[in-house]
């Protein structure tokens, strides 16, 4: 892996880890509690509120941290849901013969032809607004993506040598599955997996700046943006911070995600 890689993989760990430490650390401490509104509206940071309060008195530092609880939340839990249902219906498909293979080419098709944020507003509208339907949602929808994506990694692993000489060793399929397939596979899913988690996070701010993410009390940086936009001239920290962490968080996973691409590719490592 070249060294312009590896500072890419280490500049975006440390974005990841600092948005983590934060939220490990605001389940320890936090400078105030969520729904305290005595700070004042639209207090200028300083003292005790480092960044300031917005025009419901609430500390803003305060909002960011629980806000860093939800997106961090969403991520994991969207990349949980897609990638079993995702990898499942993959291997799946993977297997099929043909007819049924290229039905579940079409479907896939189709599904990935929306949009990830379209497919989720769908689903929460459906299903009312709250954290855990804003994960199934996005999950949903990324599933189909990480479905396609398995599918046609299983087609070529299955194309193998090694698949043919197990096959007439007698060694079943499930066993050829955990043993062969699932560890060939395994780095480029993971790979993408991490890009969605990028993908999430964005989802679920944008559902909640729309009104269809975490309910109030529950602080969500798109939320926060939302509520920050009538007063972005007179108190700007109100959106720039949300925006700001937002960038961090995503960007972070990106770049980790690029950079974890090049350590289990071995060609891309031999290209450079």
């Amino acid at each position: 892996m070249s060294r312009r890689r590896s500072v890419h993989l280490a500049i975006g760990l440390a974005l990841v880890g600092l948005v983590v430490g934060a939220v490990l650390m605001s389940y320890l401490w936090l400078p105030f509690a969520p729904d305290d509104t005595s700070g004042g509206r639209l207090t200028a940071p300083g003292g005790d509120h480092l960044l300031g309060t917005d025009k419901l008195g609430r500390d803003l530092f305060t909002q960011l941290l629980i806000g860093g609880r939800i997106a961090l939340g969403t991520a994991l839990g969207a990349v949980a849901v897609g990638g079993v249902l995702g990898v499942g219906a993959g291997l799946l498909a993977g297997f099929a013969t043909r007819w049924r293979d290229d039905v579940a080419a079409v479907t896939l098709d189709i599904l990935i032809a929306f949009p990830t944020l379209l497919l989720a507003m769908l689903i929460v509208a459906g299903a009312g607004a709250s954290l855990g339907t804003a994960i199934l949602a996005i999950g949903l929808a990324m599933a189909a993506i990480v479905a396609r994506l398995t599918r046609v990694l299983v087609k070529q692993v299955l194309t193998r040598d090694y698949i043919t000489a197990a096959r007439i060793a007698g060694i079943s399929w499930p066993r050829i599955v955990l043993g062969h397939v699932l560890p060939n596979i395994g780095p480029v899913v993971l790979v993408n997996l991490a890009l969605q988690a990028g993908l999430a996070v964005l989802a679920e701010a944008s559902l909640s700046y729309l009104g269809l993410g975490t309910p109030p009390p529950n602080a969500s940086w798109g939320r926060m943006l939302f509520e920050a936009q009538a007063t972005v001239l007179t108190a700007p920290v109100a959106a720039l911070a949300p925006g700001l962490a937002l960038v961090v968080l995503v960007v972070g996973v990106n770049l980790s995600a690029d950079g974890l691409r090049d350590l289990t590719d071995p060609t891309r490592r031999r290209s450079r």
